[in-house]
This record gives structure tokens, C-alpha cells and sequence, in this order.
């Protein structure tokens, strides 16, 4: 029996239809759904709803069920509508009458509301880890290639020096940007809207503020049919927070599929992290850089699928809102992979030295002579038709050196400020607090 029937039997082909593939992506809910109950059976508890005694067997009977859903040893048994229902069947199984209570003063609505909300919040953190881990190499290889300079480009033409270590720390301070909207992300997920029901509220004397303190979340969706509303719009919020970081990551690997080809020859990659051509052997091509492009260009494309799917909705729960799981859940997954094969990658690029040496690019210093005129005491528009004439009359001298010295040059780049900027956007989550809660409620 599902948790909604009643006597009559739904046809298979409209279960199947309209069922999908939840089973699937319920159980990356699984352990959420778990630290839902916790809370809300201590809660029902606390205003009499439910016996003390039950509460002690219900808590001891879920805390058990949780480890086991870390542990791998869970799954949902076939016939089992999801995994609201797998939970509240092996309760009821192992202790009969007390495992029916555990849904007064909850609809599956918020129930499904607050197992995403936790899912998501726990993922955002996870991501700024791993956005944390990229960022932290890429400011090692802006400091140790900060000496190596490379051409800077407009419109794909040689404009002005640039350097690796600008390169490498241009990319590094897009994440902070990036973890910035991560944190938006978090905000808006950080609300807990359980106690909602189906999105009217209950006539039982819930503690709402009770299930936010217990569930680590910063505060609680107040009005309950916001609420419900939230759902598809927390999750659009988040899929604009991975497209932001998909797209400083495909920028990035468009770079070094430029740079790795024989006409740039910035930098290579060794053999083994390269494929090769079934019919020319001199091929070496950057394969994981060229799927990690498009994977991110997907990611890209997630808001506008996401926003599809709510932008005829009216306020109340509608059936189609399961399907932006199908949507978020491996896009999470994606990026996560993207970003540990990136960090993984850039530590073995081979940086090539000298390149502004060559010929091709000697113009690309005329800025510098130009500047160095000014400075002696020419007027800048005199200066520039100066130095342009000489170009024209191939008498141009390359200047002895680059001399950039202001915030963020290339003599200054300035990676401590960057990555005091991260690590505070970092300290702004207050992960501690959520961790923390939910360490409490599963000990």
C-alpha cells in the first residue's frame, strides 16, 4: 500500500509513468530523509503528539536505520513507492504501532522539502571543497610560474604581455566570485521548510522552531505556502550557482586546448594523461579537456532547463517538481567530477619557458614602450605615434623588461589578498553550525 492509497489500485503503467526514476534519486535522499524523522519525532514529542517511550524505540530504530544507509546497507524494496515509505515500513515492521506516528503533523510535501533542502545543503558544502582544493592549486602554479610570462590576447591577436601567473591566478580569484554565489546558493537552501505540511500548515501545535535548532538550519521558511513555493526554486538557485562554477572551468579548458595545440605550444601535458589518433601517430590530443568543456557547457545550460519546468507553475505542490532531481542530482555530480579532474590535471601541466622570446610576439611589448616614453616625459598621444612609427619602420626595440608593479600585475599578484577574499567567503558559510546539529541528532 502506498503512504496516499486507499482502496483502490492505481494502474501499473500510470505507477510506472508517473513514478520514473525516483526510486533511483531517492536514495541520495535516503540518509536526509532519516535526519528528518529525528528531528520531527522529537519534535512531536515535545508537544505531546507522541509517547516518550515510542520516541526512545523510534530514535534508537532510525539512528540504526541512518548508519546503515551510510554504511551502503540500505536499499528500497521493490513494490515500495519511495523512500518515505521504505522508512516507515521498517519501523512499523520492528515496532508495530509506534511506526505509524511517526507522519502527524507532516505531508510528504514538506517531508520531500526538507530531505532536499539537506541533501542540497550538504552538497553545496561538499562542492566548496572541492572548488577550495582547485583554487589552492591554482595559486601554487601562479606563484611557482609567476616568472614566466606569455602573450596576452583581445580579439584572439597578440595584445600585451601577460604571464602564467596572471593566467593561473586570473582563474583562481573567478572561484572566489564563484563561491560567492555557492553561498547565495546555501542561504537560500538553509531554511527549513518542515512543518509546512502540504503547504497550509497543520492544526497540530507544531514546533517549528524546534525542527530548525535541531537540523542546524539558519532560520525557516516562515510562511508555509512559500514554502512549498521554494521547491524548484531553491534548486534553480543552486543550478545558478554550478553554472557559474561550470563556467570559470570550461573558460579554462578552452584555454588549455588552445594552449596545449602546436600553433600556441604553451604548454603539454605528459603522454599518459593524453589520447591519441587511430590513424595519425604523432597525436596527442587533450581529451579530458575538450569532455570537461562540454560537460560544463551542459552545466551552463541548467538554469534555463530548470526554469522550463517551473514557469507556468501556480502556488501548491505539482507532480512535475520531482523531475528537476533528474536534472540536479547528476548535474551535481558532474561538476564535482569536473572540478577533481581539474585539480588533479594542473599540477602535472608542463609550462613552457621563454615563449615571449619569439619574434611573432615582440610587438606585443609596443604598450610598454610606449609607456616607457611617458614616463620619461613625453605626452602619452606623442608617445603612441612614436612607437607606432617605429613599428611601421621596423626599428622597434623590445624593451629591456617588463616593469609592472600596481595590484594584481604581473610583478604583483597580489594571491594573499585573493585568498584572504576565499577564505572568508568560506568562513561566511558557517558550516560548523549545521555539522555540528546534525552530528547531535544521529549520536
Amino acid at each position: 500500500m502506498k503512504l496516499w492509497q486507499k482502496n483502490t489500485d492505481v494502474k501499473k503503467e500510470i505507477e510506472q509513468f508517473t513514478v520514473g526514476r525516483d526510486p533511483e534519486f531517492d536514495m541520495q535522499l535516503a540518509a536526509f530523509d532519516v535526519l528528518g524523522s529525528l528531528a520531527h519525532t522529537r519534535m512531536l514529542e515535545q508537544v505531546g503528539l507522541l509517547e516518550k517511550n515510542d520516541l526512545d524505540a523510534l530514535q534508537q530504530e532510525m539512528k540504526a536505520i541512518y548508519h546503515r544507509i551510510v554504511a551502503g546497507d540500505f536499499e528500497i524494496e521493490s513494490g515500495v513507492e519511495d523512500i518515505h515509505s521504505q522508512v516507515e515500513l521498517e519501523l512499523t515492521r520492528k515496532l508495530g504501532e509506534a511506526g505509524k506516528k511517526i507522519h502527524s503533523g507532516r505531508s510528504r510535501n514538506d517531508q520531500v522539502l526538507v530531505d532536499l533542502k539537506l541533501y542540497l545543503r550538504y552538497e553545496l558544502q561538499q562542492l566548496v571543497g572541492e572548488v577550495k582544493s582547485l583554487f589552492d592549486v591554482l595559486q601554487e602554479e601562479s606563484e611557482r610560474h609567476k616568472d614566466k610570462l606569455l602573450p596576452g590576447y583581445t580579439h584572439l591577436q597578440v595584445a600585451m604581455p601577460s604571464s602564467f601567473g596572471l593566467w593561473f591566478g586570473a582563474y583562481a580569484e573567478s572561484l572566489v566570485d564563484d563561491v560567492l554565489l555557492l553561498q547565495a546558493a546555501y542561504k537560500v537552501t538553509d531554511k527549513n521548510p518542515l512543518g509546512s505540511a502540504a503547504g497550509y500548515g497543520s492544526s497540530f501545535p507544531l514546533n517549528r522552531q524546534m525542527t530548525t535548532d535541531l537540523l542546524g538550519f539558519s532560520t525557516m521558511n516562515y510562511n508555509v505556502v512559500y514554502a512549498q513555493m521554494g521547491r524548484g526554486k531553491t534548486e534553480r538557485v543552486v543550478s545558478t550557482a554550478i553554472a557559474s562554477v561550470a563556467a570559470t572551468l570550461a573558460r579554462m579548458a578552452m584555454d588549455l586546448c588552445l594552449y596545449m595545440s602546436q600553433n600556441f605550444a604553451f604548454v603539454r601535458l605528459p603522454d599518459n594523461l593524453t589520447t591519441g589518433s587511430s590513424i595519425m601517430p604523432h597525436k596527442k590530443n587533450p581529451d579530458v579537456f575538450e569532455i570537461m568543456r562540454g560537460k560544463c557547457n551542459k552545466l551552463q545550460a541548467l538554469p534555463a532547463e530548470i526554469s522550463m519546468l517551473l514557469i507556468n507553475l501556480p502556488s501548491g505542490y505539482h507532480r512535475e517538481l520531482q523531475l528537476l532531481k533528474e536534472s540536479l542530482f547528476p548535474a551535481i555530480t558532474e561538476l564535482k567530477d569536473c572540478l577533481q579532474m581539474m585539480t588533479f590535471m594542473l599540477p602535472q601541466l608542463e609550462v613552457r619557458d621563454q615563449i615571449m622570446d619569439e619574434e611573432k610576439y615582440k610587438y606585443a611589448f609596443s604598450v610598454d614602450a610606449v609607456n616607457a616614453e611617458v614616463l620619461a616625459g613625453m605626452p602619452f598621444r606623442d608617445a603612441y605615434k612614436v612607437v607606432g612609427e617605429r613599428i611601421e619602420a621596423g626599428t622597434f626595440v623590445v624593451p629591456e623588461a617588463v616593469r609592472h608593479t600596481h595590484e594584481g600585475s604581473i610583478g604583483n599578484l597580489c594571491n594573499s589578498e585573493i585568498a584572504t577574499l576565499m577564505n572568508q567567503a568560506i568562513a561566511d558559510f558557517n558550516f560548523e553550525r549545521a555539522n555540528k546539529a546534525i552530528s547531535e541528532l544521529v549520536k
